[in-house]
């Protein structure tokens, strides 16, 4: 466990173009309503609509390569490019993913990170990879942007661990509340244990290879 709590500076990305009308979709006003979202690279703002709730991954790997001063692509081309690698299937109107050792083994080569897909990551193990100086995209309930008392089930949403300390783990949240959860969130590992399914992938510099 870390001693001492180490935060590293990765810009914050939202997974809709407009981070400040996030209460607002989360709501259920139309993304296609996002003043911002030609931004996102999209087609139409019926493509945008489509993708924008479907991608934290992504804008969890978007902060990741501005953080380690990389070439950050708009989002949806992004998430094409993710769909080719097999990170994502879609079916019609359904979508699986992310799926985790694709994604990794596509974030490897496409952009020289370090990537490893890790389906039991235990806290220990999450604030280890930030103490060695990585980030990690986490699965976890959605309302943990509320640290909601009682959330139904855990996983489902990804956020990227940005730091960590002896008693909790500092995350960025793609759909966080404005000015409360969406960047440099502070969540005790108490409260941490009821969100998180025990799985992700690490991301970091690259040391050469990657495991996936």
């Amino acid at each position: 466990m870390t001693l001492t709590t180490i935060t590293h500076p990765v810009p914050y990305y939202s997974q809709w173009e407009s981070a400040a009308l996030v209460p607002d979709f989360i709501s259920g006003t139309r993304a296609a309503t996002d003043p911002l979202w030609q931004k996102s690279g999209a087609d139409s703002a019926e493509e945008y609509a489509f993708w924008a709730p479907r991608i934290c991954g992504m804008a969890c790997l978007r902060m990741t390569l501005d953080w380690l001063g990389h070439e950050v692509p708009p989002s949806v081309p992004l998430v094409r490019e993710a769909l080719d690698a097999g990170a994502y299937v879609r079916d019609g109107d359904e979508v699986k993913g992310l799926i985790y050792a694709p994604f990794a083994a596509w974030a490897a080569e496409q952009f020289g990170l370090y990537a490893q897909c890790r389906p039991d990551l235990p806290a220990g193990d999450v604030q280890a990879e930030v103490a060695a100086g990585r980030v990690v995209l986490l699965s976890v309930h959605k309302s943990i942007r509320t640290l909601e008392p009682a959330p139904p089930q855990r996983g489902g949403h990804l956020v990227l661990v940005v730091g960590a300390g002896p008693d909790s783990v500092v995350i960025h949240n793609p759909s966080g509340l404005p000015g409360r959860s969406q960047q440099f969130h502070h969540v005790p590992l108490a409260d941490l244990s009821r969100f998180s399914a025990g799985r992700g992938v690490v991301l970091g510099p690259s040391t050469g290879k990657s495991s996936t």
